[in-house]
């Protein structure tokens, strides 16, 4: 299944998305719950039901007519998260940023899988970003694939976590990283240097529709990985490009750390962690160190951000500045 959360009347709708259409949930089905936060609490079930209403709209066997999906208000999938963590699965990523600041390759990457907590109350969909201007300073973006939990567990084994998965999304874990660098000397955080925004969407699609793209995880490791190219542009200009199946880290073994010692439950979102290539610090780091006189970017208001991943849709969020000079970096003691 692939399923969008869009505003219908001012209310978040769950829906169907098949060619290009979107269909209610609950009209295609009077079992079927209108939000996806109230299907993840009954997934095994509601799910089954699902994916049989889809199944019939794909076959144009149910009479119902939808709505064109690019004239819908699309919304976070799930917007309203029971948590969110993010990972750091991509060596690339995290070996690329080591070299650019010419440090050595951090051992313990290879020994374990590990993730932060972020604001959940943060996360949005499509649509505007709006920054402070503290934000400005050095905004970026991540490109990302998440997962959202279907089912509640506790110390759960890779081998079984894949079965927690309900489904799979685009992530934009967007930061400010003149406030992250900043906070994190304290060896604190990442706080308020991303907690600002977490994008996510525009639709969150079902394992099965991923099986076709199924790959072999990385050797040594143990979980679901598929064959997703990975892109993102600005201002209709790519800036990043990497795949899915080069996570190093599953999140089948990202999960398995997450659960120790504590639930996961439904309605829980885990990112990936930036893919290689993925955001401008790693792609602004390379660049000065191939050419002293390389231009730093960083993302500028009303710049427009659009991340694609295969069979998960298009993400696209414009900049937008509030309207205050209120700076929490000016407020800094002496």
């Amino acid at each position: 299944m692939k399923l969008v959360t869009y505003s219908k009347q001012g209310k978040e709708q769950l829906a169907f998305y098949v060619n290009d259409r979107l269909y209610d949930t609950d009209e295609v089905n009077l079992n079927l719950p209108n939000t996806l936060n109230a299907m993840l609490k009954d997934w095994a079930r509601l799910s089954e039901i699902g994916h049989k209403a889809y199944d019939a709209l794909k076959k144009g066997s149910t009479g119902a007519e939808g709505v064109a999906y690019n004239t819908a208000k699309v919304l976070a999938p799930v917007t309203q998260p029971t948590s969110c963590r993010d990972g750091y699965a991509f060596r690339q990523h995290v070996a690329a940023a080591r070299r650019n600041r010419k440090v050595d390759m951090i051992a313990e990457f290879d020994q374990y899988p590990i993730f932060y907590f972020t604001n959940h109350n943060a996360i949005q969909g499509p649509g505007p970003i709006h920054c402070m201007p503290d934000h400005f300073q050095k905004l970026d973006f991540e490109l990302e694939a998440a997962v959202v939990l279907g089912k509640k567990g506790r110390n759960i084994k890779a081998s079984e976590a894949d079965e927690y998965i309900a489904g799979y999304m685009i992530m934009n874990d967007m930061s400010a990283r003149t406030l992250q660098m900043e906070e994190m000397l304290l060896n604190l955080g990442p706080a308020k240097g991303k907690d600002f925004s977490t994008v996510i969407g525009p639709m969150m699609v079902t394992p099965d529709e991923l099986e076709h793209l199924s790959i072999p995880a990385k050797p040594g490791h143990t979980g679901n990985n598929y064959n997703l190219k990975m892109v993102c542009r600005v201002n209709g200009v790519q800036v990043s490009e990497g795949n899915m199946g080069d996570m190093d880290w599953t999140f089948a073994e990202i999960i398995e750390r997450c659960a120790y010692g504590v639930d996961i439950l439904p309605g829980d979102v885990i990112g990936s962690g930036t893919v290689g290539t993925g955001c401008f610090l790693e792609l602004n780091g390379t660049g000065l160190l191939n050419d002293p006189n390389y231009n730093p970017q960083w993302l500028q208001p009303g710049d427009v951000v659009e991340m694609e991943i295969d069979e998960l849709g298009l993400l696209s969020n414009t900049i937008v500045a509030e309207k205050t000079d209120f700076s929490i970096l000016a407020l800094k003691k002496k």
